[in-house]
């Protein structure tokens, strides 16, 4: 299984309030619990100071893996990827 990279879409996100990591993804009317957390990356030097680091997480859900990414500057969570196998509905 791959993530297919795609355009970023905004979604709202609740997460653990110790550690910050996903629980729960609402995408439009669709909630998706976070059923395995399998890869955490931080992108602190990534990125021009501008736009600020971001952290990405490698999510599975009931219906999809997901990369979701976390804005750090702008406190925003997008989809920025899907896994090629598994698609949503």
């Amino acid at each position: 299984m791959a993530i297919v990279h795609m355009e970023p879409v905004s979604v709202r996100v609740r997460a653990d309030w110790l550690d910050g990591t996903p629980r729960e993804i609402t995408w439009g009317e669709l909630r998706l619990p976070v059923t395995r957390l399998t890869a955490v990356r931080s992108e602190t030097a990534a990125f021009k100071a501008a736009v600020g680091p971001r952290t990405v997480f490698e999510v599975e859900t009931p219906g999809a893996r997901l990369a979701l990414c976390y804005t750090h500057r702008s406190r925003r969570w997008t989809v920025d990827g899907v896994d090629d196998e598994v698609g949503l509905a």
